[in-house]
């Protein structure tokens, strides 16, 4: 069983629909992972209530699981990587994938095979998968993968894909991995239609499957990606609104596909609709996380650790976490943000407000607060090597370099 640590009353920011707490451990033995988090962000109260109201709207109708005067610990014991544990079903990914393609045409072939290389981390087939087997221990204690299961890991990383390509496009990426972009070897128009064709693939291999109710779930992650595409290509003048804009945006945009293929997965389970929330809400958590951490390093890692190059956001024209903290502290940077950095210097200048802000501390304690709540919500599941793999998979989120 998991232990908890008592911490103080001391309300900071109403997050992911509980309050979050200032972390004050008088503790010897907790683990480093929380040790390591401890941060006090400095959060207005415009940010409060922008995130007080985006959270409730995504949390409404689903149960309280626990008080925000406790912390989860990791659960201790032997925990075996999540690479590891999903390796056997996961091997032949990109290989199904590409027999999934199925192309006569060999230019089509090329292009729309060219990210399914088996270079890419994998990460949204890998937690699909470990959420199936933790699931499914929980509901009937057997921890094997159903066929379908793993089609919806597939079929992820196909969404995902597809959406990377489009993605490429609009930003006139030349690199992706480390690599060439596909717009950049062939051109933005088999770009575009690449990323079309896979996507449609992906709904073929969807409708196989044959339950209505997982279709309309994964549907609607190829609806929310679209709007949050619009959504990120605007933004709003009232400063109260960004964030909520921001948030609502990176859950259409990354969180979605996460969210609700771990739903889906725990439904073809057979599982109750208590799990089919955890399932849902484990991968919303540990999707905002890992979109938060992206944008984090945008600012503090390397064109080479990225694979693809460094503040690209402010480039794009785009106002991040980072950035919107450090505009609550430099109010010069909310007329960049209207302009989207398109004035002389400005990419340069938000850069500098924001490492010399701390606002990277602050996004860093947002990540967290997501991170601690996918730990909340799959702890709720019976003890299984798979939910302890989940559960120390949110601290190798928060704590990687690319």
């Amino acid at each position: 069983m998991a232990a908890y640590i008592k911490i103080p009353r001391r309300p900071m920011l109403k997050s992911i629909g509980i309050i979050c707490r200032r972390i004050n451990i008088a503790c010897k033995n907790y683990d480093v992972f929380w040790k390591m988090r401890r941060k006090e962000a400095v959060v207005s109260e415009r940010f409060k209530s922008s995130v007080c109201s985006y959270h409730q709207k995504c949390l409404s109708g689903l149960p309280t699981v626990r008080h925000a005067s406790t912390i989860p610990e990791i659960t201790k014991g032997v925990v075996l990587s999540p690479e590891k544990l999903s390796q056997q079903e996961l091997a032949d990914l990109h290989e199904n994938i590409r027999k999934e393609l199925n192309i006569e045409s060999s230019d089509l072939d090329k292009v729309s095979q060219y990210y399914f290389d088996g270079k890419g981390k994998a990460f949204r087939p890998m937690v699909v998968t470990l959420v199936s087997k933790a699931c499914n221990f929980h509901s009937s204690k057997l921890r094997d993968v159903l066929p379908s299961q793993l089609r919806i890991a597939a079929i992820a990383e196909m969404i995902h894909t597809a959406s990377l390509m489009h993605d490429d496009v609009i930003d006139a990426a030349d690199t992706r991995r480390s690599q060439s972009s596909i717009n950049h070897m062939w051109g933005q128009k088999k770009a575009i239609l690449a990323g079309d064709y896979v996507m449609a693939k992906a709904s073929m291999a969807l409708a196989r499957i044959g339950n209505p109710e997982v279709v309309i779930i994964l549907a609607q992650v190829m609806e929310d990606l679209v709007k949050g595409e619009f959504m990120q290509l605007g933004s709003k003048e009232n400063v109260n609104e960004r964030f909520s804009h921001y948030l609502t945006k990176t859950y259409k945009k990354t969180a979605s596909l996460l969210a609700n293929s771990s739903k889906a997965v725990a439904i073809l389970g057979q599982c109750s609709e208590e799990v089919c929330n955890i399932a849902f809400e484990y991968g919303r958590n540990i999707g905002m996380a890992f979109q938060l951490v992206d944008d984090i390093l945008d600012f503090t890692s390397t064109d080479d650790a990225l694979g693809k190059p460094t503040v690209a956001d402010l480039k794009l024209g785009l106002a991040t976490a980072p950035v919107l903290f450090a505009a609550l502290k430099h109010p010069e940077l909310n007329e960049m943000i209207m302009r989207r950095f398109k004035g002389e210097g400005d990419v340069e200048k938000a850069r500098e407000a924001v490492l010399k802000s701390n606002s990277i501390e602050e996004a860093e304690y947002l990540a967290y607060q997501h991170s601690r709540e996918a730990v909340l919500q799959i702890q709720r599941l019976d003890d299984s090597p798979e939910r302890r793999s989940l559960e120390h998979l949110t601290q190798r989120l928060l704590n990687r370099k690319k």
